[in-house]
């Protein structure tokens, strides 16, 4: 499983772990020529960039990692979002096709355009998206391989305030929601990730984001690969947007360690 790819980076951990921390959206980086099919200029793309990234979640990641009794491995998305959105479907299955946030974004978080109307995202999907998508396998598959199961625990943040992209900003805004799958997220995953996070004032379930990432290789049809979203309000441990991190850093990785902990067993 060698990264041979500038556009992710696979964090080893120990050998027996079945924990993968999936980091995808904490990368502002954006290849010059992929910017160049980006119409805003560089202080509204800066905006742009302080909305949409979930700043700081790769050293929420690597420092819960460091601290876990027993080292998950680590999958980090190194481009932004607006290069590519690995989660997203790649076909007309994604509904943020509606708000032009598909897997190859042309809206903004504020609905603004962000690419042209007829923008083609073939060469980005074939470029980045598929290569990342095929690498996530390989390392779910290696830990299905090793250990006999895989846990996806999906890294995020998302805004105190909803924003206009947003889909289903109206509900409830904890300040950790955790992303549930009906099939790959069995009850125990769930409240072990729910006494983790006890601390911060309240966990929800799929609100504002639900659902979770797993391969479409094996999703929906191999319970051996488990997986958890954790979407961590950005006022609980940062400056919003896009600002430096706080003590709630720290807090929210040692929660992460503990799920990690639990999870590994």
């Amino acid at each position: 499983m060698n990264d041979v790819s500038p556009s992710y980076r696979l964090a080893p951990g120990a050998p027996d772990s079945p924990v993968i921390l999936h980091v995808p959206h904490s990368s502002r980086a954006i290849p010059a020529d992929v910017r160049t099919g980006i119409v805003l200029d560089d202080a509204a793309l800066e905006r742009e960039l302080d909305h949409i990234t979930d700043a700081h979640t790769a050293a929420i990641a690597e420092t819960a990692a460091a601290r876990s009794a027993t080292r998950p491995w680590q999958f980090v998305n190194r481009l932004s979002r607006l290069v590519v959105d690995p989660e997203r479907f790649p076909d007309e299955r994604e509904e943020m096709l509606a708000v032009g946030m598909g897997a190859v974004y042309t809206r903004t978080t504020h609905r603004e355009v962000l690419r042209p109307d007829g923008h083609d995202g073939q060469p980005l999907i074939e470029r980045y998206f598929a290569p990342y998508a095929a690498a996530v396998t390989d390392a779910v598959t290696e830990r299905l391989e090793t250990v006999g199961r895989a846990v996806v625990i999906d890294v995020h943040s998302y805004p105190t305030e909803p924003l206009p992209y947003e889909l289903h900003g109206d509900g409830p805004r904890p300040p950790v929601c955790l992303g549930h799958d009906d099939f790959h997220t069995p009850a125990d995953l769930l409240e072990q990730a729910r006494k983790a996070f006890a601390g911060f004032g309240g966990t929800g379930v799929n609100s504002p984001f639900a659902g979770t990432y797993v391969p479409l290789r094996y999703y929906g049809n191999d319970p051996r690969v488990s997986a958890l979203m954790i979407e961590i309000r950005r006022d609980v441990y940062m400056s919003e947007p896009g600002g430096p991190a706080g003590p709630g850093l720290d807090e929210v990785a040692g929660a992460l360690a503990q799920l990690v902990d639990a999870v590994t067993g």
